[in-house]
């Protein structure tokens, strides 16, 4: 029995939610999603502004895709409610970062400035403040993809364990170790 699929979920009233075979188009304050998910599996209620996902059998593969496209309808209304952000920080000497439009330009060590353009959903900002590390804000109504944006972003530069310079989550702890110095 799948907890998480059979719990309900509350649809906001500002929420318009359209199911077709194998879809679901959500549009809400935030902004609009598509989700897909397998008719054959599940099958999908809206009644009185709860949201049920039901499976349609008993298989393996069903059970476990009950529980996922439950979880994925949630996100999705979250997000198109209230939206999804992610505060990523520059930890290092002379990193920085701009904002061109939909283009992101990070200084980060390297010979050249890194140019890394945005999906169209997702709106990005970079703050600077003296004394203080950048930090880039990303917010979009995707969880999948701005999660996505956030690792590939995070990729260019990853944390050192013993300087801790590179693009870190804020509020992410580094591992840090001793230097060679410490061995002796």
């Amino acid at each position: 029995m799948s907890r998480i699929g059979n719990a309900p979920i509350n649809v906001p009233a500002n929420v318009t939610i359209n199911v077709t075979e194998g879809n679901v188009n959500l549009k809400g304050p935030k902004g609009e999603l598509d989700q897909s998910f397998d008719h054959d599996a599940v099958s999908l209620e809206l009644n009185e502004g709860i949201l049920t996902v039901q499976r349609k059998t008993e298989l393996k593969d069903h059970k476990a895709k009950h529980g996922l496209y439950r979880a994925l309808m949630a996100n999705a209304i979250e997000g198109v409610t209230n939206g999804y952000s992610v505060k990523q920080e520059l930890v290092g000497v002379g990193y920085r970062a701009t904002v061109q439009g939909q283009i992101l330009e990070m200084s980060l060590g390297f010979s050249h400035n890194v140019m890394f353009r945005m999906p169209d959903e997702v709106k990005v900002e970079a703050e600077t403040a003296k004394g203080q590390n950048p930090i880039i804000t990303l917010t979009s109504c995707n969880k999948q993809l701005i999660g996505q944006v956030a690792a590939k972003i995070r990729s260019l530069r990853k944390p050192e364990p013993y300087k801790g310079k590179g693009i870190k989550f804020v509020g992410e702890e580094i591992r840090r170790k001793a230097g060679k110095a410490a061995g002796k």
